[in-house]
C-alpha cells in the first residue's frame, strides 16, 4: 500500500479581510505577510515539497503506486485554484507541472475542490494514493514538527479507513476558529496519539470556548486533512452525492452547477471515519490583519510596523505600507490597523477587522471604486 503523500494546496481563496493589500489581481496567497521574501503560497509549497513523493519524469501510461521511488517533490505536489488567478499561480510556482494545476471555472468552496482533486489523483495513481489537503494561507513555525505530524497522519490514513484531520492544541479561547472534540483514543502513530472525532463545532462564543479549553478534549479545526483517495470518494458518495456524482459523470465542466459547500459541512460533520491528531507546531491561519501582530509583535515595541512610521502616543497599532517611500504619521491612536496600498488607505479598529468584507460589498455597488477591488 502507498506510504507516500500527495499534497494538494487549496489556493482559490480571495483573502478579502487583508484588503486593500489583497485584491482581485493579488489575493492573499500571493502576499508575503511575515517579513520574508516568500509569498504564503510559495511558503506552503516549500514545506510540502519535502513531503511529496514522486519521480522527476513522467512514467509512461498509468503508474502503479509501486512505480514511485525516492520523492522529488514537484511531480506529486498539486494546486487547485480559480481561473481568475491561475496565471499568477503559474508565475509563483513555475516548477509545478501543468497537469498538477487544477483550475476551477467558478469557486464552489472546499467540498468540490476536495472531490475534484481526489478524483484526479485516484485516476492517475489509484485509490490507495494518500492525499493531504492544505490551505495556501497558513503559517507554520516548526517545520520539523509539521513534517513529523504529516508522517503520523500518513501512517494512520495508510493503515485505517480514516479521514484524518489535524487539530491544533488551542492556546486561548478563540471565537474565530471551529473546534474538534476528541473521543476514544485509537492508538499512536509516529509517537502521536490519535483519536476518533466525537464532533465538530463551529465558531463558539467566548464562554463556550473557555469551557472547551477547560476539558482538554478540544482542538482547533486547522482545515488540513489526510486520507486515501478511495476512502474519501466512498464517503463523498455516501454523504455528498450531489457533489461527487456530477463530477464523475461530467467532469469539471459541471463545476458552476455544483452546490457551494465546505468540506466540513458536506462531509466531516457527517462521516464516522473522522480521526484527529492533536498537534503543536506553531500555527496561524492568517485570517485578517490581526494575525500580523501575532506573528511579528515584540515585547519592547509598542506597535507592529511594516512601514515608515512616525508616531506620537500611539500603541497597539498595526501599520503597513506597500510603498517604502510613503510615510504614515499617527498621533494619539491605540489598537488600530492602518494599511496604505497604492491608492487606498484603510484605518480600522483591530476589533472590527472582520467588517472589511462589508466595506468591500459597499465598494462593489459603486463603479467609481471598481479599480480598488
Amino acid at each position: 500500500m502507498n506510504t507516500l503523500l500527495f499534497p494538494v494546496i487549496l489556493a482559490g481563496g480571495k483573502g478579502e479581510r487583508f484588503w486593500p493589500l489583497s485584491r482581485r489581481d493579488r489575493p492573499k496567497q500571493f502576499l508575503s505577510l511575515d517579513g520574508s521574501s516568500r509569498s504564503l503560497l510559495q511558503a506552503t509549497a516549500d514545506r510540502l515539497l519535502t513531503l511529496a513523493g514522486g519521480e522527476s519524469s513522467a512514467v509512461a501510461g498509468k503508474p502503479s503506486l509501486s512505480d514511485w521511488g525516492t520523492p522529488t517533490g514537484w511531480d506529486s505536489l498539486w494546486v487547485i485554484t480559480s481561473s481568475q488567478i491561475a496565471e499568477g499561480v503559474r508565475q509563483q510556482l513555475p516548477d509545478l507541472p501543468s497537469g498538477n494545476l487544477l483550475i476551477e471555472s467558478e469557486g464552489r468552496d472546499t467540498a468540490a475542490a476536495v472531490a475534484w482533486a481526489s478524483l484526479e489523483i485516484k485516476q492517475r495513481y489509484g485509490e490507495d494514493a494518500v492525499i493531504g489537503f492544505f490551505p495556501a494561507d497558513h503559517w507554520i513555525a516548526d517545520q520539523e514538527a509539521f513534517a513529523h505530524t504529516l508522517s503520523a497522519a500518513t501512517q494512520l490514513a495508510t493503515s485505517t479507513a480514516a479521514i484524518v484531520t489535524l487539530g491544533i492544541k488551542p492556546t486561548f479561547p478563540s471565537t474565530g476558529y471551529g473546534y474538534i472534540e476528541q473521543g476514544e483514543k485509537i492508538g499512536s502513530f509516529n509517537e502521536l496519539p490519535a483519536y476518533h472525532v466525537n464532533r465538530f463545532t463551529e465558531k463558539p462564543n467566548r464562554e463556550i470556548a473557555e469551557t472547551f479549553l477547560s476539558t482538554g478534549r478540544f482542538s482547533w479545526n486547522s482545515g488540513m486533512f489526510v486520507f486515501r483517495a478511495g476512502v474519501v470518494l466512498k464517503e463523498l458518495h455516501t454523504h455528498a452525492p450531489e457533489i461527487i456524482e456530477p463530477l464523475e459523470q461530467h467532469g469539471p465542466n459541471i463545476y458552476p452547477q455544483l452546490p457551494k459547500k465546505s468540506i466540513d459541512y458536506a462531509l466531516m460533520e457527517k462521516t464516522s471515519l473522522a480521526y484527529v491528531l492533536p498537534v503543536e507546531f506553531g500555527w496561524d491561519d492568517l485570517g485578517d490583519w490581526n494575525a500580523i501582530e501575532r506573528l511579528l509583535k515584540t515585547e519592547d515595541a509598542p506597535n507592529v510596523e511594516l512601514a515608515t512610521h512616525v508616531g506620537l502616543n500611539t500603541q497597539g497599532a498595526i501599520i503597513y505600507a506597500s510603498n517604502p517611500e510613503d510615510v504614515v504619521v499617527t498621533i494619539g491612536l491605540e489598537d488600530v490597523v492602518i494599511v496604505r496600498d497604492r491608492n487606498v488607505t484603510l484605518v480600522v479598529k483591530k476589533e472590527l477587522t472582520q467588517e472589511i468584507k462589508q466595506i468591500l460589498k459597499i465598494l462593489q455597488t459603486d463603479s467609481r471604486f471598481s479599480d480598488l477591488l
